[in-house]
Order: C-alpha cells, then sequence, then structure tokens
C-alpha cells in the first residue's frame, strides 16, 4: 500500500502558512486550526508527528527550504504516512511511557544497587529534585528518615529476590507539617528470560483512608478492650491503656461520687462548679509516672472548665492553644500540672460520658507539644465521642452491677450473724468473703444455734448460683435450719427434714420452666452438734465438704463421716457420726471456694488449710485472717465462707447428775438433792425455783413415763436442769380452768424458767428447763 503525502508550508519562524486537504486527512487538523501556529505543535517531545488525537504517528518527516532569488523565505513541510504493518511498531508505542510520566502516583525505577534510574514527577516533586538531579542517587539520598532506609532495604531485597513487596511506611516529607502514611509496592522489572534487571516503587498517599482505618481500628478494638470486666474502675483504666498513645498523651477519666456506689445520678446543674473522683489517668510513656497515680482522687472543676463546660452542654468541648482556658486548666490539676509545664499541651478534647440521658462524668484528652504537634482537630472530636460511647456503655453496666452486687451482699450479710456467737460450749470466729473479679455474691452461709443441754450447733452451707436469687435462697434455708434446730434433732434427721421442705417447695412453686437451677436445688449443708458435757460432736453433711480438725498437739485430719447427697433430691438417706473432740483441739468448718481455685484442686487446698491452721495466733479471729489471706491472695470465683470453733468440755465441778428409782417418794429426795448441790455452787436464790421445776419434771416423768429416770443439773452461764425417762410420749403446756385440779405444773415450769422444752435420744427424751443464774448479792 502506497503512503499517503501531506504537503504544508512554513515561513522563516516555523509557522504554518498553507495546509494542504492530505495534511488534514493524514494529521486530523484543518486549515483554520493549523494555520500560523509553530510547527512544534504537530510533534512529540522527540520529535515524532502527532496526530491531533495525541498518538503518535508513524511517518517520515522531510523539510526541504524555499528560495526568493538569494534569500530563504520558508520552508516545504512533505508528511510521508509509513503502514504499521511495514515498520512493525504500533501507533500507541509511547503508551507506556506516558503512563509511567502521567500517572498520579508516585513512580520510581532504581538499578539492582537502589539507585534512582526514573521517577515520574508526583515521585520527583516528593524530594523536590528534578530527574537529572536525582538519577543515579540513592533512594537515602533523596530523602531522609528511618521510613526511607526501610524502603531501600526493600529495594535491594526485592533486586535480590526476585519477589514483590508491600509496606505502608509513614514519612514525613520535608516542608510537611506532619508525617502521611504510604502505600507502597516493590515490584522486580524482569526480562524475557526472568532477569532481574531493575526494582519498581508505586507509593500512593493515603493518609486519610489510614486515618479512617486507625479510627474504625480503635472503636473495634476498644469494643473487645474496654468492659470486660463488671468493675467501675477496671473499665476506666482499660479505657485509658487503650487510648494512651494511640490517640493522646494523657487521659483521665472522672466520675460522679454516686456511680461508684452504683446509683445513676442526678442530672448536673449548669451552674457552678463540678466535683468529681478520679477513677482511672494515663500516660504516654515518658509523659508522667504510673498508670495508678492520681487515681481516686477528688477534683473541682470550674464552670469555665472544659471538664465541666463539656458536662453542662452534653457535648463534646474541643480546646486548643489559642482559647484562653487550656493554659490554665491543666495547671489546677495536681496531677497535670507537672506535665503542662515540661511538655506543653496544645490541645485537649473533654467528652461528657452520657447513660440513660444523664451524665456519669467525663473524659479529658490531653495532647502535649512534645510528642503531637497535630493539634485535636475535628475528626478527633469524632473519635472520641465514639470512643466515649463505648466507655458510657460499659460503665453504665458495671454501675448497674455494682449496685445489684451491692444489693445482694447487703441482704446476705444481714441474713448471716452480725457477731461471733458467745456460747459456753464452744469459741467461735467467722469470715464470708464474697467471690471476686466479675462473678455476683453468692448463697454461702454458716450459723451458730445454742441447743438445750449446754449445746451448740454449728452451720455451713453453699446454695447454688449467685445474686440475690441465691441470698435470698440462703435465707430461707438458714431459716428452716434455725427452725428445725429449735426441734433439737439429730443432724441425720435435720438434713432430711430440710431435703424434705426443699423438695415440698421446688413442686409447689409451678410457673413457667426456666434454663435457670433453682438455688436450693444442689445445695449443700454440714450440720453438727457439739456436746461439751460429754466432749463429743455429732455430724451429718448434704454434699458438703467434711470438716478439718485440728488436735491439740497440732496434728491435724479431715473428720471420717459419711457424705450425704446434696440437698434437694429427695428419698435418699443421710448418716451421723459422733467424733470425741479432746479439750483444746480446733474444728474448721467451710466452703468449696476456700479449698479450690483455678490452680489449686481439692487435696493441695485441704493441705494448705491444715497448714495455715497450724500457724500459731492469739485468737480465731486472727487465726481466720491468717488462713484467707494464705487461701484467698488471689481474687476468688466462688464465694468463701469459714467458721472456726474451739470447744470446750465442762469440767466435772459443774455437773451433778443422779439415777433415780420409779418411786413417787424420791421426789422429796430430788428436792434434797438439788438444793445441797445449788448450796455447793453458791446459788441458793435459785432453790425455790429449781425445787419446783425439778418436782414437777420428776413427777410427771413416774406418772406418764416408764423406764430409769436421771436427773441432771448442768451449770454454765445459765441453770440447766434435766430429767431424761425412757418414753417418747412428750408432755403438753395446756392451761387449768379455775376448778380444774391438775394442768397446771409444766405452766408453771414455763413461767418460772427462761425456756423449756423437749429432745428426743434414741432410749427416750428429756425434759429441760433454763433459768438465769442469779447474781451474787454485793458485800458491803
Amino acid at each position: 500500500m502506497d503512503a499517503s503525502a501531506a504537503v504544508g508550508v512554513l515561513d522563516r519562524d516555523g509557522r504554518v502558512t498553507h495546509w494542504s486537504s492530505g495534511a488534514q486527512e493524514l494529521l486530523g487538523y484543518a486549515p483554520a486550526d493549523i494555520v500560523g501556529k509553530p510547527v512544534e505543535d504537530l510533534l512529540t517531545a522527540e520529535g515524532t508527528p502527532r496526530h491531533r488525537d495525541g498518538l503518535p504517528l508513524h511517518a517520515r518527516l522531510h523539510l526541504c527550504p524555499l528560495q526568493d532569488t538569494d534569500r530563504d523565505c520558508g520552508f516545504l513541510l512533505l508528511l510521508t504516512a509509513v503502514p504499521e504493518s511495514a515498520t512493525g511498531i504500533p501507533r500507541d508505542a509511547l503508551l507506556p511511557q506516558w503512563t509511567f510520566e502521567q500517572q498520579p502516583l508516585a513512580m520510581a525505577i532504581c538499578d539492582l544497587d537502589a539507585c534512582l534510574l526514573r521517577g515520574n514527577r508526583p515521585m520527583l516533586g516528593v524530594g523536590g529534585f528534578s530527574e537529572e538531579e536525582a538519577r543515579g542517587r540513592r533512594l537515602t539520598e533523596i530523602l531522609q528518615g528511618n521510613a526511607i532506609e526501610e524502603v531501600e532495604r526493600r529495594v535491594l531485597r526485592v533486586a535480590r529476590t526476585g519477589r514483590a513487596e508491600a509496606a505502608e511506611p509513614i514519612v514525613r516529607l520535608p516542608g510537611e507539617a506532619k508525617a502521611h502514611a504510604w502505600a507502597m509496592d516493590v515490584f522486580p522489572l524482569k526480562d524475557a528470560d526472568g532477569s532481574v534487571r531493575a526494582v519498581g516503587v508505586a507509593a500512593s498517599d493515603y493518609s486519610q483512608q489510614y486515618d479512617s482505618r486507625e479510627r474504625i481500628a480503635l472503636i473495634s478494638e476498644a469494643r473487645t478492650r474496654v468492659g470486660t470486666s463488671l468493675d467501675i474502675v477496671g473499665t476506666a483504666r482499660e479505657f485509658a491503656e487503650l487510648a494512651v498513645p494511640r490517640f493522646a498523651d494523657f487521659v483521665s477519666v472522672d466520675l460522679l461520687e454516686s456511680v461508684f456506689q452504683g446509683e445513676l445520678p442526678a442530672p448536673l446543674l449548669s451552674r457552678g462548679a463540678t466535683v468529681l473522683r478520679r477513677a482511672a489517668c494515663r500516660w504516654a510513656p515518658g509523659h508522667g509516672p504510673d498508670a495508678a497515680a492520681g487515681a481516686a482522687e477528688v477534683h473541682t472543676h470550674p464552670r469555665s472548665s472544659p471538664v465541666a463546660r463539656c458536662l453542662a452542654e452534653g457535648r463534646a468541648v474541643r480546646r486548643s492553644t489559642g482559647d484562653a482556658e487550656i493554659g490554665g486548666r491543666p495547671a489546677e490539676d495536681p496531677v497535670q500540672a507537672p506535665l503542662a509545664e515540661t511538655f506543653g499541651p496544645h490541645s485537649l478534647i473533654a467528652v461528657p460520658i452520657r447513660a440513660q440521658g444523664v451524665s456519669l462524668g467525663a473524659v479529658l484528652f490531653v495532647r502535649y507539644a512534645a510528642s503531637h504537634e497535630e493539634a485535636f482537630g475535628p475528626d478527633c472530636t469524632a473519635i472520641s465521642e465514639d470512643l466515649v460511647d463505648r466507655l458510657a456503655i460499659c460503665l453504665d453496666n458495671a454501675r448497674r452491677f455494682t449496685r445489684e452486687r451491692g444489693i445482694a451482699l447487703a441482704l446476705q450479710r444481714a441474713l448471716l450473724p452480725r457477731e461471733s456467737a458467745v456460747h459456753p460450749g464452744v469459741e467461735t470466729a467467722a469470715r464470708y468473703l464474697p467471690a471476686g473479679g466479675g462473678a455476683q455474691v453468692g448463697g454461702d452461709w454458716f450459723d451458730v444455734v445454742p441447743l438445750p443441754g449446754a449445746r451448740v450447733g454449728l452451720v455451713v452451707g453453699d446454695v447454688v448460683g449467685h445474686g440475690i436469687n441465691a441470698s435470698a435462697t440462703m435465707g430461707r434455708l438458714r431459716t428452716a435450719v434455725r427452725t428445725l434446730a429449735d426441734l433439737d434433732l439429730p443432724p441425720e434427721e435435720l438434713l432430711t427434714h430440710l431435703d424434705d421442705i426443699i423438695t415440698h417447695t421446688a413442686g409447689e412453686q409451678g410457673g413457667e420452666p426456666t434454663d435457670e437451677i433453682p438455688g436450693d436445688i444442689g445445695a449443700t449443708c454440714l450440720y453438727a452438734v457439739y456436746d461439751p458435757v460429754s466432749g463429743t460432736c455429732s455430724l451429718a453433711r448434704a454434699g458438703h465438704p467434711a470438716p478439718v480438725l485440728i488436735h491439740p498437739d497440732g496434728t491435724s485430719s479431715v473428720v471420717d463421716m459419711p457424705c450425704g447427697p446434696p440437698l434437694g433430691l429427695g428419698s435418699l438417706p443421710f448418716e451421723a457420726a459422733d467424733v470425741i473432740v479432746p479439750a483444746g483441739s480446733l474444728l474448721a468448718l467451710f466452703t468449696d471456694g476456700l479449698l479450690t481455685t483455678r490452680n489449686r484442686d481439692l487435696d493441695e487446698g485441704i493441705a494448705d488449710l491444715c497448714g495455715a491452721l497450724a500457724v500459731p495466733a492469739t485468737t480465731l479471729d486472727a487465726l481466720c485472717d491468717t488462713v484467707l489471706d494464705t487461701l484467698c491472695c488471689e481474687p476468688q470465683a466462688d464465694d468463701v465462707t469459714l467458721l472456726l470453733a474451739r470447744p470446750r468440755v465442762f469440767d466435772e465441778d459443774r455437773l451433778a447428775s443422779w439415777d433415780l428409782p420409779g418411786n413417787p417418794a424420791v421426789v422429796a429426795d430430788a428436792r434434797r438433792l438439788v438444793a445441797e448441790q445449788l448450796d455447793l455452787w453458791g446459788m441458793a436464790e435459785a432453790v425455790f425455783v429449781t425445787q419446783l421445776v425439778v418436782s414437777e419434771l420428776v413427777t410427771n416423768a413416774m406418772r406418764h413415763a416408764g423406764g430409769p429416770i436421771r436427773l441432771r443439773l448442768i451449770k454454765g452461764e445459765t441453770l440447766i436442769c434435766e430429767v431424761s425417762d425412757g418414753s417418747s410420749v412428750s408432755p403438753h403446756l395446756r392451761r387449768a380452768r379455775v376448778f380444774d385440779e391438775g394442768g397446771r405444773g409444766l405452766f408453771m415450769v414455763a413461767q418460772f424458767t427462761q425456756r423449756w422444752g423437749t429432745r428426743y435420744t434414741r432410749t427416750g427424751k428429756t425434759i429441760w428447763g433454763e433459768q438465769a443464774v442469779p447474781m451474787p448479792p454485793l458485800e458491803r
């Protein structure tokens, strides 16, 4: 195919004066578009003819001078198009070069030694160099900084390995106020044989996307790191640790006092100063003391301060160096004062913590000029509000938990004995330690129950679950144990009746089924009755750990006794064990929370408990503290209850007993024996009442019972009179009418004694009466 020709005429200055139709067809320019313009507009930078659409044209260009007589008057321009098939060069051969030069991304080509070969205008503009000045220089010679050194190392590594790499360096360029985030790809340039000939670098400034990503990452991390525990101070500390130093150099979380008590604060007045207590604060490394310093302090914020302003307005308040408030406010804070003087705060943001329409407190973010040249901007305000919104949810949850836990704990403590019980037969001390961490108050309980005959009942129990329901269940069980103990039942029978009560109550509750197991189903209990007269202890347990007995010589052992099933299962028997408790021994009753932890099993717990109980202590209260300090040095996942009892054995001079024959005449002998014994004890003032009680009880035993009759007096804190017989028939108190000849005996016994009752034994029953011991007369 013949080449097409284009003809044009140029003047002596190189401007087009004539333009043929062939030229218009070949180059796309109409005469009106090109006449009068310089011929350079028709050529590329390399001197190649260029079509009007901007693409290079494969053509031969000839310039012939035109002469008028002896002088040049212009030039003849002749263009002859060459077909692509004849050259083998496509018309768009310069497109890759244009792509490199006109690419908005910063692009460079480096040799295998990380020296710059080519760079487009955005890349050269980064360093402020021309291509001639930058060509042949290493990257670290063009720009300085640790990030550039890392880029150069990547270029050398790609040149060596032939594998592309990506990086996101943070680079501060000359003349920039802040460092920018760059997305960079470093890739090998290989020839047809696959050998690396050069290394390409493409980079783009994505600071805006980077900031958005960091904001999303920070907020997302707040969802997982803040609020891991239901503790107010712990939640505030987690928030401060998250925000420093990624977002601010100093962060403080200040709350209203009522929040720490679990209460929802009242709406704040817009006038006057605001008093807040610091829950947590934190500094960037090198900017202040440890994170605990300054916490729990109370600060008064004047009305004009950013913190008070944000609480009054209910929105974030941002201040920069030019604002009057920022210069004085940090200096008024004793925590920030030394930091303000040393590092110079230049911006702050105060954000209210709002939940349920009221303010719980405020968060203060501060940046110092020494580490953050960029002040807080509008975007930072939005980030701070998003972060504090997450904190508000977590703090409100912690506040609710604190309130509910406080109610449950108050209920728990109200249902437990407030003081160590004073009993003539045993010295006791007890401790209740609620679960730590995120757990709620449980249903552990203990009790010391005075029983007839100077005996004492020791109770320790544990209810399944936590919270108010568990505390309420514990109160029902403790009341039931108290009621059953007043009936003076043996330990195994008491647990049987307690199990029946729980079983019947569970069957009567009805209602909609729930996934929650009732606290009384599966509850455990240990009930022990100690008799200081015989020095024996009768024990029975329902799924509860056996107690530990510390002997007078210091040796210890777990009491060997049968283990019954937990309460609430029904129709399963309980068995009791009788143990001799020598004088000077120590009995430890506890719940399983004392023994088992994440790092200690039951056997190790028993060994540690025995070791702690062997430590000398002046009092049982001190020994309780020693045991808890040893075994509960970490926050417990379950409640802990410990009841220590040091039994006493009555001396023989405090007891008197007589076996009486079944003869009515022996009533007079009983009165005489009682009078003589009371005179011997120096209790003559009690003779009349005691003789009256003994006469009635012995007479009733002879008339209505059988078997051997035994009379016993016990002198303790009170005077106890007991009459035992072989019958299981219990007398009943009744009121005699005016003309009745009988029915007044037990009525008089009830009137003259503090209390009286009947307890059943394996061989019969014992009727007892208890009266106060008369005080000896004052000597004159």
